[in-house]
């Protein structure tokens, strides 16, 4: 099975780092594909690797867009999804395709460190453990449980479930988490730490939090009664 890592890219300067990390895997049978959202900077970081990846140019349009763009461009039966800040494990494709060939599932998700500027792990294992599908189910009235760099996800899924909505321009993978699940789709946790999660200050998280906080309970109010009449299926 081909994986495709799909990378966005905008201004980030630790491109390099997270290109380096999806080169390095111990799976081999992968293809990058980076789309340049409108970047202006640090454009220099992605010269050495160009010959070994997919890479594509649009005018900047959000991550959502800039994600479906690196999707339609995939040719992998899976895809991952890589911060431009963020790094990889070097076993984190090949333990999680083997997991969910093993137990035949179209969505997966994992534990993550994080990690500030200087690469120093400054929480281990900080992502939420869930151990049902009413537990999970319930969290995302509350919040977004999973980091979009632990999943995984079959390219057959996404075609029943749809991609990310880019008119979302912060909430657009806690949208897509949410309708995956409710279009039936087991959405299974892997408790291994596979991804570190950079921290810093520069990160869209900081820098938007109060539109993120506006869009994310624009959101919450948009999926309470189907996540409610779905919690009570269960």
């Amino acid at each position: 099975m081909k994986v495709s890592i799909i990378i966005p890219f905008y201004n980030c300067p630790y491109i390099d780092q997270a290109l380096e990390s999806a080169l390095n895997q111990t799976y081999s049978n992968i293809e990058i594909v980076l789309v340049n959202d409108g970047s202006t900077l640090h454009l220099d970081k992605l010269q050495p690797f160009r010959s070994r990846i997919k890479y594509i140019h649009q005018y900047n349009a959000g991550t959502g867009n800039a994600l479906n763009a690196a999707i339609r461009n995939s040719t992998g039966e899976y895809v991952t999804w890589l911060s431009s800040d963020d790094v990889y494990y070097p076993n984190k494709v090949e333990d999680q395709l083997y997991y969910m060939l093993k137990y035949q599932v179209s969505f997966s998700f994992t534990n993550w460190d994080v990690i500030d500027a200087a690469n120093n792990v400054i929480a281990a294992s900080y992502g939420q453990r869930v151990n049902s599908k009413r537990e999970l189910a319930e969290s995302f009235l509350l919040g977004n449980p999973i980091n979009g760099c632990t999943v995984m996800m079959s390219k057959e899924m996404l075609k029943i479930s749809g991609v990310f909505d880019k008119s979302l321009r912060y909430t657009h993978d806690y949208d897509l988490w949410m309708r995956i699940m409710l279009a039936g789709y087991e959405l299974s946790f892997i408790d291994k730490t596979l991804v570190k999660y950079r921290d810093h200050p520069q990160m869209g998280s900081r820098k938007h939090r109060t539109d993120i906080e506006h869009e994310i309970k624009a959101l919450q109010t948009s999926y309470q009664s189907k996540l409610s009449q779905f919690i009570g299926t269960l």
